[in-house]
């Protein structure tokens, strides 16, 4: 059974630093891209950041670019996303996903494209 368990949301001030961990199970990590996805309250969903299974390559969307760094590790079966420099407008509840796309324009998703979903984990900038 495919699983994924989001962790390391919090409250941080702005200009923190957060990581979040999504840890897959009943499926191993490498063989599927890994998407994160973030939704504000009376905003869309949006496609973030996404690592592929094929070379590992990392895709940003312009809103993160710069401050966040995704990246997997096979041992653990688990991808991170190093949040850094947090501002305000990065209050959101934080998704990963699989089974899906990894694209450049990550715009273009709409959360539809992936078949597997965690629970989401909130994360709030705010002094």
């Amino acid at each position: 059974q495919v699983q994924l368990v989001e962790s390391g949301g919090g409250l941080v001030q702005p200009g923190g630093s957060l990581r979040l961990s999504c840890a897959a199970s009943g499926f191993t990590l490498d063989y599927y891209a890994i998407g994160w996805f973030r939704q504000a309250p009376g905003k869309e969903r949006e496609g973030i950041s996404c690592i592929s299974s094929s070379d590992g390559s990392t895709y940003y969307a312009d809103s993160v670019k710069g401050r966040f760094t995704i990246f997997r590790d096979n041992a653990k079966n688990t991808v991170y996303l190093q949040m850094n420099s947090l501002k305000p407008e990065d209050t959101a509840v934080y998704y990963c996903a699989t089974d899906g796309p990894c694209v450049t324009n990550l715009g273009s998703l709409t959360g539809e494209e992936y078949a597997y979903w965690g629970q989401g984990t909130q994360v709030t900038v705010s002094s």
